[in-house]
């Protein structure tokens, strides 16, 4: 960072208060939801303003300085970690609910603005936001959008990029664009979708325009548990044959079963290696005759033991172990990685059955839990980084899982983004070419490759492309992280 001219830039800019600089201030913006990567900052700025935002970019932008924009540092693939000696735009304050129109069944937000808090201010109408991360207490809907997630609904509702309708966004040159409309039926091009998802490389969301949807007028909320955790992943694949579309179909292993019980007390069936939350929702007597179909295809999956939640209680308290899995599983170890692949629903079994195999071969717990539904895995890889190598070995089994999803023809990610993490497996899974042409497009996008750089894309020390490169994360040579 060109310290002194940028600095007093920012200075002018943002009060002490805002302007974070010290040692100490910069600690808890080294590091996201992946842990085992941490990058000390240059500056942190809180913005509580639009124009602050606008005005920041403009200014790194001027000076040549990298930039990252953060929300609450929940990502999982280090997408919000900083860049060295650059800037984090910290979002939090940018809380606004801007506008809500219930007519047209819309919300205008701000990228700080908590996901459940969207559904909050929406329900006395009978509204709410679909998309629903297991940290939608806590997440924000700029990070929701930057790196497209789902959530335990997404096999019914679809990701965030089917929520949102129009972008309010800084490029990293500072100029302002307005991509889409309120309308459902876009005109032109998809600039929308091309920037959801796009971890941050085109830019900041500074205004997001989402859909509402009516709040079911009945949930069925099935719990069905396993001998195995084969066994679950075969019904999955049982269900959706049967031609029901459930809100929700989402697994839990025995591993993540036990922590959630530690944490939450979901009183989740004895001994099972597994449980399957089926949830059917809709009005009132099409749920009850899919109820129906969906009881036969359990006692036919091998369930031993079925549960249908009695009422709203029951509902959230089944729930409330799944959305609690992920931090829980810390009661289980001190360190653990949340990897995200996808796999056709058609091999959960296998898939599942060969993670399995792989824990024993590292000598590694995996604690599994996943979105069922659309194939979406996030199975926990548990180590104790105190170990010498132990961080080593469990990125190793967690790129053997990535590699599996390839070969069987699924992907790298369903929610959580390539971030730092998977960079090296994007060329894996996409020809040279294909990876060439992204690369030229964020170019296109950010000639100085200032705005969240270094995420996605493997890259050597110039910066560029290189789909070659040997081991599994140069990140720590071309100076991008530290791993100390």
């Amino acid at each position: 960072m060109n310290a002194d001219p940028f600095l007093t830039a920012l200075a002018r800019l943002y009060p002490s208060g805002r302007l974070l600089v010290q040692p100490g201030e910069l600690a808890p913006y080294e590091s996201d939801g992946l842990t085992s990567y941490r990058v000390r900052p240059g500056a942190v700025v809180i913005p509580e303003t639009q124009t602050e935002v606008i005005e920041t970019v403009k200014l790194c932008h001027q000076h040549g300085v990298p930039f990252v924009a953060r929300g609450s540092g929940t990502s999982l693939s280090g997408g919000s970690v900083p860049v060295k000696d650059g800037v984090v735009i910290a979002l939090n304050r940018l809380t606004r609910i801007l506008n809500l129109d219930l007519r047209e069944r819309i919300a205008v937000v701000e990228p700080g603005v908590i996901n459940l808090d969207v559904s909050k201010a929406v329900a006395a109408e009978g509204l709410y936001y679909a998309p629903d991360p297991s940290s939608q207490q806590i997440c924000t809907i700029g990070g929701n959008l930057a790196f497209n997630s789902g959530g335990a609904h997404c096999l019914k509702y679809g990701m965030t990029s089917n929520h949102v309708l129009a972008v309010k966004a800084v490029l990293p040159d500072g100029e302002v664009v307005q991509l889409g409309s309120e309308s459902l039926e876009g005109v032109g091009p998809d600039l929308v979708g091309l920037f959801v998802g796009s971890e941050g490389l085109f830019g900041i969301a500074l205004e997001i325009t989402l859909r509402l949807l009516p709040k079911p007028e009945k949930y069925q909320t099935v719990l069905a548990a396993y001998r195995s955790l084969e066994a679950a992943g075969n019904a999955v694949t049982s269900v959706v044959a049967s031609g029901l579309l459930p809100g929700a179909l989402e697994i839990m292993d025995r591993l993540a079963i036990q922590a959630a019980e530690a944490a939450v007390q979901a009183n989740y069936p004895k001994g099972a290696e597994a449980v399957l939350i089926v949830e059917l929702e809709g009005e009132a007597g099409q749920v009850a005759e899919e109820d129906k179909r969906l009881q036969v295809v359990i006692q036919e999956s091998g369930a031993y033991e079925v549960r249908v939640a009695q009422d709203e209680a029951d509902r959230q308290r089944i729930w409330r172990g799944r959305k609690s899995a992920f931090s829980a599983v810390g009661r289980l170890s001190p360190d653990f990685i949340v990897q995200d692949g996808v796999v056709p629903r058609s091999r959960l079994g296998e898939t599942l059955k060969e993670i399995q195999r792989l824990s024993e071969k590292y000598g590694i717990r995996v604690a599994n839990v996943f979105h069922a539904g659309d194939g979406n895995l996030h199975p926990l890889i548990l180590y104790d980084g105190r170990e010498a190598g132990a961080l080593e070995r469990a990125e190793k089994l967690a790129g053997e899982i990535l590699r599996l999803c390839i070969r069987l023809g699924g992907s790298i990610t369903g929610e959580h983004g390539v971030g730092l993490e998977k960079r090296d497996y994007l060329p894996q899974m996409y020809a040279e070419a294909d990876v060439d042409v992204m690369w030229k497009l964020r170019c296109a996008m950010d000639p100085k490759q200032i705005a969240n750089r270094g995420k996605m894309f493997p890259s050597g020390a110039s910066g560029e492309p290189a789909a070659r490169f040997t081991g599994l994360h140069p990140l720590e040579r071309d100076g991008i992280i530290s791993r100390e």
